[in-house]
């Protein structure tokens, strides 16, 4: 006979979820800047506080005028003010508002996709995309080893474009 459903899924087990969640926070270009790991159920705002205090160089420029884009799983007043205690200007719509302001002002860029090319970036890394490491340490390790090679890999990209503008300017 079958044991009764109770005792084979017990209520802890039923809103447990596998996998892991990275919260990014990455320049103009997609360069990261800060990285966090937590499980999947861990909603995006409670990395937020996290993501911001874990910048790993000083950027450049005057408090204030950093801007931060988001998507609508950061809106609310924690969020908010997490932002704003940070010196970030907020700049959190959702899918349908950045698409309407995309036809209706000339000239807008919609910004939350260079976040989102930078986990494609990171998901390139066949041993990051599925992971399979027992321990967070070690993905974690993986993870910043991955926003290295990004960061190196842009440099590249940056100085590349400025050395191609130099030779133009020269001829």
């Amino acid at each position: 006979r079958r044991p009764p459903r109770s005792t084979l899924f017990p209520y802890t087990t039923l809103f447990r979820s596998n996998g892991r969640k990275r919260s990014l926070l990455v320049d103009g270009i997609g360069v990261p800047l800060s990285l966090v790991v937590s499980g999947a159920n861990t909603h995006d705002v409670k990395l937020l506080e996290a993501t911001l205090d874990q910048v790993v160089m000083e950027m450049p420029g005057r408090a204030g005028q950093y801007n931060l884009c988001a998507d609508a799983g950061y809106k609310g007043a924690p969020a908010l003010n997490a932002v704003v205690q940070r010196d970030y200007r907020p700049h959190i719509k959702q899918r349908r508002e950045e698409a309407h302001d995309k036809i209706a002002i000339p000239g807008f860029k919609a910004r939350r996709w260079v976040v989102e090319r930078t986990h494609s970036w990171i998901n390139r890394f066949r041993k990051l995309l599925v992971s399979f490491e027992k321990k967070e340490a070690s993905y974690v390790a993986l993870l910043s080893l991955a926003c290295a090679m990004i960061c190196w890999r842009q440099t590249f990209v940056i100085c590349g474009y400025v050395i191609s503008l130099c030779s133009r300017i020269t001829d």
